[in-house]
């Protein structure tokens, strides 16, 4: 007998893909795919039970499946389409991690249980180290939106952890996951024409490919490769880092430096009327940055990323297509400023 995977949150992409992809895996009988509403996307050869996490039904499905896998992918920033608002994701994001913990910990035949993390959990403020690791205390914990989710959540997982040791948990605490498909807040606030920044500031941001995302879910979720362990806390993010001027120019898209309170409000603007999900957690990114170790993924996970982060954002780049200043021509401008100035700030020999 091979093993029984459960996913949750397969009617957005990413899960939608991971389905597909753990499905040809040799050592997978079955697949099962659970989300509250069909997807639109085909999940290849699994199963699809519509099921709300949130509720405590879904005991029921782990105990009938006879579920030994689970990955808990339904944990995320903003809702599906015009699915519910910002209460709707909150439940599913906490409640519907609390009602699935405990239907995994009823359920003997779990053996392993991957979660879906961020490295928003960190939080952004101007206190913070340079870099974090998976033990760093953040100098301010997040007070809202989806990072204060993340905490929660990443809490109720190390309880279900105390309660049944002898389930390998994994916890991936993810940077931001772009790629051709990517639809998170970062990839809308990329998408817009004119880029809102905070006047003063130039965060240093990191990124992970969506095809690298599914490959390191991939190998959470299967039984630890010689040499080294799946079980634990990792940072998952491309080599490397990006400053957001430098996003700008290859996107090929003007920024608009405002004052952090004008930032703020245009950020309430641009939600209220649907055009992105400007939350306050996203405006703290994209002033203070954040930055993460990612030694404990290489080498006690054993997972190196086939992407930097300066190729994920070129990947999704190119699916965005051009922006309103060729990148280019916009590069050799910026250049040939900073050219200027430097030859201003030189002495004259």
């Amino acid at each position: 007998m091979g093993k029984v995977v459960l996913v949750t949150g397969v009617a957005r992409q990413l899960g939608g893909r991971f389905v597909r992809r753990i499905g040809r895996d040799p050592d997978v009988d079955r697949v099962i795919g659970v989300d509250a509403v069909a997807p639109e996307h085909h999940l290849g050869g699994a199963e699809f039970l519509r099921a709300d996490i949130r509720h405590p039904a879904i005991a029921r499905v782990l105990a009938e499946t006879r579920v030994d896998t689970v990955v808990h992918m339904d944990i995320n920033g903003t809702p599906l389409g015009k699915r519910g608002g910002r209460a709707s994701v909150k439940e599913t994001n906490v409640i519907g991690t609390m009602q699935l913990l405990g239907a995994c910990q009823k359920a003997p035949n779990v053996e392993r249980v991957v979660i879906k993390s961020s490295t928003s959990v960190y939080g952004s403020a101007p206190r913070d180290p340079a870099v974090f690791t998976e033990t760093t205390t953040p100098k301010s914990l997040p007070s809202g939106g989806f990072a204060k989710d993340i905490v929660e959540v990443e809490g109720y997982v190390r309880g279900f952890a105390r309660r049944r040791p002898d389930v390998a948990v994994c916890i991936l605490r993810f940077a931001n996951i772009l790629g051709p498909c990517a639809d998170s807040p970062l990839a809308e606030y990329f998408s817009l024409p004119v880029l809102p920044t905070v006047l003063g500031y130039d965060p240093r941001l990191q990124f992970v490919h969506e095809d690298d995302a599914l490959d390191v879910l991939r190998i959470a979720a299967a039984a630890p490769r010689r040499g080294t362990l799946n079980s634990g806390t990792f940072n998952i993010a491309g080599d490397g880092v990006l400053l957001l001027s430098q996003t700008s120019r290859r996107l090929g898209r003007p920024t608009l430096p405002l004052f952090l309170p004008t930032v703020t409000w245009a950020g309430t603007a641009l939600r209220s009327v649907g055009i992105t999900d400007f939350s306050p957690e996203q405006i703290r990114l994209l002033t203070h940055g954040r930055v993460v170790e990612t030694t404990q993924m290489r080498e006690t996970l054993g997972f190196r990323p086939k992407y930097t982060t300066a190729e994920a954002f070129a990947e999704f780049a190119r699916s965005r297509g051009p922006g309103l200043l060729p990148p280019e021509a916009l590069a050799r401008t910026v250049d040939r400023l900073a050219g200027v100035l430097t030859a201003r700030r030189t002495p004259a020999q």
